[in-house]
């Protein structure tokens, strides 16, 4: 667990109070002080997949967990304000009105004339986005003069799309202020405007839901993403930032955080979505009510069984595999006679069944493994079993890595069809790589069905998303575990 940056300043109303009373001519007090002052980091930020969201389980996104991360570090409150209109994004940091801005804001020299930019976390490139055809554009000289480019005002892309005019007089877009980045995807996809630029990483978290998006060619070469502060003389809050990167990019929390919202994309192809999004409206109504039934029973959300079922067996009750598994679930006869299970290919019987097989699993890990995590390393232990995951674990330490962490963890499975290495564990060869592609699989399905449902339930009513205090990250995993223990072998 990151700690503290130092002890908290005395605080207290009259104090804040009389920060807010000084006269114009008395300078501030430093901007970490006042941070501390109100025992708030005030953070502006947009509602977007690649930023901040309300996901099932509250919010969430790459930027709310790096912001909730720095106000525990500093030991404080955190305060999320979600900006409507991106382009009032930097001028509001430049006024004063937020502590910081964690908004995936591209670091540009035009940028750096109005804010002061903290650390890079990540890094991004900026595509132009169409939608698949045999001839796609390769420059912005093939794309003709009466296409619609539409991109959002204030972006970086709209800075980038003036330079390419001075190369391209010809060039026209139209920037616009009603959209989201995603929005403008969306409108791609749906024929409504022909172009959009997007930075890769969003278009990452989008082409599931739209799998007939294209990348035309990219603009230029990677750039930085890295969090806007005001300008000034003042870098007491900036310092306190760059030493909390530091420490992330030390410890390897950043590698973490973005494999855990980026790395199942990398499995993207292989995933069907065109498919897999006709059978959310085909194949699932039927089976809901069966899987919201097994998510109030074990607690776990509905929709990450549903994408379990779908992995399994396309939602199909009477799928069966040539080594005898069968169902929605894809259940053996062992396995549905130790769950008590009259009959594995009654849909509902199934779907109960792996969704208590699936808990059970996630309950025999160490306790010290925290979600998002443990619920990956019990997709591979349903695949596996326990004991393979368990070997995988122990290469893993062995190896050097930390077996509480599934980017580690996830290198070794595939390990165990490897001679080399099975010859060395208890319960020797497994088909890791299965069940590393598995678990990829039912995240990307898992959120293609979140995000399937929010577009329905949430995005439709345009419901907006009001500042938000959240409770403290999940605890930080350790470096190393003791000896394992060897479960019982559990294989499906």
């Amino acid at each position: 667990m990151l700690k503290p940056l130092h002890h908290k300043i005395a605080r207290t109303a009259g104090l804040l109070i009389s920060f807010l009373a000084l006269p114009a001519c008395v300078s501030q007090p430093p901007a970490l002080e006042r941070v501390h002052a109100r025992d708030e980091l005030v953070v502006l930020t947009r509602n977007s997949p690649t930023t901040y969201y309300e996901g099932p389980d509250g919010p969430t996104g790459l930027e709310y967990d790096l912001a909730k991360r720095f106000a525990d570090y500093l030991g404080v409150k955190l305060k999320i304000v979600p900006v409507k209109d991106f382009a009032a994004i930097l001028p509001m940091v430049e006024r004063g009105e937020a502590d910081l801005a964690a908004a995936g804001l591209t670091v540009t020299p035009a940028r750096k004339q109005h804010v002061r930019f903290g650390p890079s976390y990540q890094e991004i490139v900026p595509q132009l986005i169409c939608r698949a055809s045999s001839n796609p554009p390769h420059s912005f000289a093939d794309i003709d003069a009466g296409s619609h480019l539409e991109v959002i005002a204030g972006s970086s892309h709209a800075e980038s799309l003036k330079n390419f005019k001075t190369f391209f007089p010809d060039l026209h877009w139209h920037e616009t202020s009603q959209y989201t980045g995603e929005e403008l995807l969306e409108r791609v996809a749906n024929k409504e405007i022909d172009f959009t630029v997007a930075d890769s990483n969003e278009l990452a978290l989008t082409l599931p839901f739209n799998p007939d998006l294209h990348i035309a060619f990219a603009l230029g070469t990677p750039q930085e993403l890295a969090w806007a502060f005001p300008q000034g003389a003042d870098r007491s809050l900036l310092d306190a930032a760059v030493a909390f990167f530091d420490e992330l990019h030390r410890t390897h929390v950043i590698d973490a955080l973005l494999e855990r919202y980026y790395g199942h994309m990398e499995a993207y192809s292989s995933v069907g979505t065109r498919t897999y999004l006709a059978h959310i409206r085909s194949r699932l109504p039927p089976l809901r009510t069966w899987f919201e039934e097994a998510g109030k029973e074990t607690g776990l959300d509905w929709r990450l069984l549903a994408a379990i079922g779908y992995q399994e067996s396309k939602w199909d009750a009477d799928a069966r595999s040539p080594t005898g598994v069968r169902g929605v679930m894809m259940l053996t006869e062992d396995t549905a006679s130790r769950l008590g299970l009259k009959d594995r290919t009654d849909p509902r019987d199934s779907i109960l069944g792996g969704s208590r097989y699936f808990k059970q699993m996630k309950d025999a890990l160490p306790e010290r493994i925290k979600d998002p995590v443990r619920t990956w390393m019990a997709l591979a232990a349903y695949n596996v079993g326990l004991g393979h995951l368990e070997d995988a674990r122990r290469l893993t330490q062995k190896n050097g890595g930390n077996p509480d962490s599934w980017d580690d963890v996830k290198k070794s499975l595939g390990l165990l069809s490897k001679h080399q290495w099975f010859t060395q564990t208890r319960l020797g060869y497994a088909r890791g790589f299965e069940a590393l592609q598995l678990v990829e699989n039912v995240r990307s399905y898992y959120d293609i069905l979140n995000w399937s449902n929010r577009t329905t339930d949430t995005l439709t009513r345009q419901k907006e998303i009001k500042p938000t205090e959240e409770a403290a990250a999940p605890d930080a995993i350790p470096d190393a575990i003791p000896e394992l223990s060897a479960p019982a072998l559990s294989v499906l």
